[in-house]
């Protein structure tokens, strides 16, 4: 989600993060352009599902002083980093279940703690940890399996309210699929596990080209004055090829690398991407997929 003093972004690395929304509200769903928004939005909602569980199977077996281990965002816990996917889990549910009172909510207790100089992201975070750990997985589960299902009842070409931009839901569901992999991958950096990298990585790389022009115009850059062609390979080996193909920026190098470099949980030195004209080697080391002020980044691991 964001940075801890900027509760409107999703994701950064170095320090917790935000309302999980993505720099652009421009569904980002798909690569298939025949399917419709329904059967989109299935699939999505299908891989959230499978991120979640990656991500369960991971905490579920930790004894209570294993939610407490540091994870990579400072000052969180493994506890702080499901409570706050669980947090927003909840206003992901009301937004989609009750937009009016996602609207009054957002105006009443969130705007009241901004007022006083505190960071709901943060309260959230830490209310949410400091419930006993059985507790806040039970919390996370139900209200993951809310989330899915006031989305697969919402109407998939009505935009609901959020932190940032309106977005619909299949928007929506990318946003919690790329936050819970992020998240995840804080987690799994704690306790020493390796996650395998599957075809849902290509959600989070389709929206990382999307966000561009976000990362850009937030660090007070020029817009790009030419697109950027992503020639990205998958898990399995095969190729994932995004923006026109006649594009002379481009970037290539597996897809792994390129999810964990926008969404700031890898230096760029430590990955092994390679870009070709001025655009795509500008963007590189200021991507970001999450809304807000550009975030801090990892530091290399070389300089660790």
């Amino acid at each position: 989600m964001t940075e801890p003093n900027t509760p409107s972004s999703s994701g950064s690395p170095g320090s917790p993060a935000s309302p999980g929304s993505p720099a652009s509200s421009a569904s980002s769903a798909s690569s298939a352009s025949s399917a419709s928004s329904g059967d989109v939005l299935y699939g999505l909602l299908a891989d959230l599902r499978a991120e979640s569980a990656v991500l369960d199977a991971l905490v579920a077996g930790l004894p209570p002083g294993g939610w407490a281990t540091p994870t990579p965002a400072e000052g969180w816990t493994v506890a702080h980093q499901i409570a706050h996917l669980a947090w927003t889990d909840d206003w992901t549910t009301l937004a989609a279940r009750d937009p009016g009172g996602f609207t009054a909510s957002l105006g009443g207790t969130f705007t009241e703690l901004l007022s006083t100089g505190a960071d709901p992201v943060e309260e959230g975070a830490r209310e949410g940890a400091a419930a006993a750990p059985a507790d806040l997985l039970a919390r996370w589960r139900s209200g993951r399996e809310a989330t899915l299902a006031a989305l697969t009842a919402a109407p998939a070409d009505v935009r609901l309210p959020w932190f940032g931009p309106p977005m619909k839901p299949a928007s929506m569901a990318t946003a919690r699929l790329m936050e819970t992999w992020a998240h995840g991958q804080d987690v799994a950096d704690a306790l020493g596990a390796t996650r395998e990298p599957t075809a849902r990585l290509r959600h989070i790389a389709h929206l990382g080209l999307r966000t561009l022009g976000f990362a850009f115009a937030a660090h007070g850059r020029p817009a790009a004055d030419s697109p950027v062609r992503l020639e990205l390979t998958a898990p399995d080996g095969e190729s994932w090829l995004f923006g026109p193909a006649d594009a002379t920026d481009v970037v290539t190098g597996p897809a792994l690398d390129f999810c964990l470099l926008v969404t700031q949980r890898r230096h760029r030195d430590d990955l092994a991407l390679t870009a070709t004209g001025p655009v795509a080697t500008a963007w590189l080391p200021i991507a970001q997929v999450f809304a807000g002020p550009p975030g801090k980044g990892r530091a290399p691991a070389t300089g660790a």
